[in-house]
């Protein structure tokens, strides 16, 4: 099944802890709200570093999702890995195995994200074990 859409997005610094002093990771809190197929808010953690080298970085992060998809309720966690290479990114983001809940219960996928003139756009490819 597919589900497409956009999103918007809000990231801030998370709180400062004892633990976070390496400056190198920088971990944000991350809110969200999709629309299209799916209809859902989103709060999320992620951790981040950059390099020296232009264009170098990575993340990784969790997130779970409440709301809709094509109309079935529930929730779910998605897990993010993301690497950017002198430019040149690399993004997984999966659905994490039996974090679906309510009519999203066995819930499986992967979404790809796109940014186009500035705005979030998602690709949703996902399995409904009871989905006709």
């Amino acid at each position: 099944m597919h589900a497409v859409g956009t999103f918007d997005v809000k990231v801030a610094p998370a709180p400062a802890t004892e633990d976070s002093s390496d400056a190198t990771i920088a971990r944000m809190l991350l809110d969200k709200q999709f629309h299209g197929g799916l209809e859902a808010t989103s709060k999320g953690e992620m951790l981040a570093s950059r390099s020296a080298v232009q264009g170098s970085a990575g993340y990784v992060a969790m997130e779970q999702v409440t709301g809709t998809l094509d109309g079935r309720s529930g929730t779910f966690v998605l897990q993010h890995s993301g690497t950017m290479t002198r430019g040149e990114p690399s993004l997984s983001v999966t659905v994490v195995p039996d974090s679906g809940t309510g009519e999203l219960t066995g819930l499986s996928g992967v979404m790809k994200i796109d940014i186009i003139d500035g705005q979030h756009h998602y690709e949703f490819t996902y399995h409904l074990p009871d989905a006709h």
